[in-house]
């Protein structure tokens, strides 16, 4: 999949390009199955502000007779641009639904659309975009193969100093690289900056114009190149629409411009929808935070019912918090998931990490859990390897359905010639140039790890502290965290400790082997058959080295 110009097919996908000219005229299109498409409407008709007085959909119905409405985009002038990924193959139709149905060009267009298989390598093409799984746990594909999180933090990814396509694929390339399966990145209204701050940028500008009075195409023509290629390598795009605090500045009615203008650009690819970073958090500097904090509350809120109502693709939805998502909305229904920020100060953060990814899974209405935010690597010269690999272990033994990393200098793209400098309260956090945090030793770290549990059917894994002593509790957080399959296979993150571990309640019908596993490292150390006493109690040999280990036993 490659994009290779506005004026052609948009995604080849391994066929021929048909120019732009051919399809307007055409209404017989041809398509591939996951593979997004795009076509565009221009009005003879002149408006005069054709953004802010028009609204333009397309309605495709499928081989099964279902029908999905898709939003089209202004895209400037008196065009509109339409962008659709059929789920299937087969024959569908469409026709167009303007606002002004007085106007032939944009109302009552049909066609149809033969879709044929998708013969690539891109997974998010051969197994679909994801979705939040039947059981509630985890995430998968729609064709039902499991899909692990593990997310980047890129949140100002679509601004100029992350230099397009130098810098950007540099890094995309790097954490394909390592593992990384999602890309967290905000839809250009950024945190840590007053409104139209020249940081925000990028190469046309910023993604609105003054006053709010109209989006800027432009912008998102240069977003589009970002968010389509993370696609196109197979990471999934989590798209956070805004900081919190643009709901109050912004106002309800242009909030919702936005978001349908991020879905009809962005909607056709295998994205997740997370509607604000912080939502309920009010500016910085604001003078009326307590009335902001429960006008975002209640806002989100809506506009979670929102994304959802205009939405033609089902995307899963969250809110990035400043504790849990399930705090900063109204009504969780809103919500597929569960996302967690869960501190930024070292080993100290922990006993809070495990409280929110255990009590999220005790909650009602159950969903999936996973950390969107902690201890960026190198945060306040701090939050070292050591911190990334505890903080990814102890939550996905404890039934995170993924993790979330992030690097100090990433996420605000610091560079060498420009850090990015004081948030709006006065002070930085830090200037560690984006070319070094990427190579920082935790992503890596992250990577073997998700490496490990790929080999094995993770998304049953159950947390089991029971089944080492000692074990984590509120009282030690600092204690081995286990979770496991009955009778098939047994995953220990062990802290620097000097006494063996210990493991019960082994069944006596079931042969397993153990291996030590180096999360520094990824290197593995055989341990052998597994012995247990008459009590189903098995003590592990001292591992080679002092420091944080794996433990896994598995059934042979």
């Amino acid at each position: 999949m490659k994009l290779v110009s506005r004026r052609t097919f948009c995604w080849t996908a391994g066929i021929g390009a048909l120019t732009w000219k051919t399809l307007a005229q055409a209404q017989n299109r041809y398509a591939i199955e996951h593979v997004v498409m795009e076509w565009s409407y221009s009005s003879q008709k002149t408006y005069k502000d054709p953004f802010n007085e028009l609204e333009l959909d397309v309605a495709f119905t499928d081989p099964q007779g279902r029908e999905e409405r898709v939003p089209a985009f202004w895209a400037g002038g008196h065009v509109w641009r339409v962008r659709y990924a059929p789920h299937s193959t087969g024959r569908y139709s469409y026709r167009t639904i303007c606002s002004d149905a007085s106007n032939p060009e944009l109302d009552g267009r049909s066609g149809s659309l033969e879709v044929s298989p998708y013969q690539g390598k891109n997974p998010l093409c051969i197994h679909g975009p994801v979705r939040v799984a039947a059981d509630r746990r985890h995430f998968e594909h729609l064709d039902g193969t499991p899909f692990f999180w593990l997310g980047d933090t890129w949140w100002m990814g679509l601004c100029k100093r992350m230099r397009w396509p130098e810098d950007f694929q540099l890094l995309a390339a790097d954490r394909l690289n390592k593992g990384f399966t999602v890309v967290q990145i905000v839809a250009g209204l950024y945190p840590d900056m007053p409104q139209f701050d020249s940081r925000g940028a990028n190469e046309a500008g910023y993604p609105w114009e003054p006053d709010y009075a109209r989006i800027n195409p432009g912008y998102f023509d240069m977003a589009d190149l970002r968010i389509q290629y993370l696609a196109d390598r197979g990471l999934v795009p989590c798209i956070v629409g805004c900081w919190g605090y643009f709901l109050p500045l912004m106002g309800m009615e242009k909030m919702k411009q936005h978001w349908r203008n991020l879905v009809a650009r962005w909607g056709a690819y295998p994205v997740v929808w997370c509607l604000a970073g912080e939502g309920s958090m009010p500016y910085y500097l604001s003078a009326t935070k307590e009335q902001d904090a429960a006008l975002q509350k209640r806002g989100w809120t809506e506009i979670g019912k929102y994304v959802h109502r205009m939405d033609p693709f089902h995307h899963p939805v969250t809110i990035h918090p400043s504790d849990a998502a399930r705090n900063t909305v109204e009504d969780p229904s809103v919500l597929d998931f569960d996302m967690l920020q869960t501190g930024h100060g070292d080993r100290t953060s922990i006993p809070n990490t495990v409280n929110l990814v255990t009590g999220s899974l005790s909650r009602a209405p159950k969903m999936p859990v996973l950390v969107g935010e902690v201890c960026y690597e190198g945060i306040v010269e701090a939050s070292r390897q050591e911190v990334q690999r505890f903080m990814f272990w102890a939550s996905v033994l404890s039934g995170a359905a993924g993790h979330t990393y992030g690097a100090n200098g990433i996420w605000q793209v610091n560079t060498r010639e420009q850090p990015f400098g004081p948030s709006p309260h006065g002070r930085s956090w830090g200037d560690t140039p984006w070319e070094v945090a990427y190579q920082l030793p935790g992503s890596q770290q992250l990577g073997f790890a998700k490496a490990l549990l790929m080999r094995y059917p993770w998304w049953r894994l159950e947390p089991h502290p029971e089944w080492m002593e000692p074990h984590w509790s509120k009282e030690n957080y600092l204690q081995s965290y286990c979770a496991g399959i009955p009778g098939e296979l047994r995953v220990a993150f062990l802290p620097a400790t000097w006494d063996p571990p210990r493991l019960k309640q082994l069944e006596n019908s079931v042969s397993y082997y153990a291996f030590y596993f180096n999360p520094a490292s990824g290197k593995q150390y055989d341990l052998g058959k597994v012995t247990p006493d008459v009590n189903g109690t098995w003590q592990a040999s001292n591992a080679p080295i002092f420091q944080d280990w794996v433990l896994v036993l598995e059934k042979r």
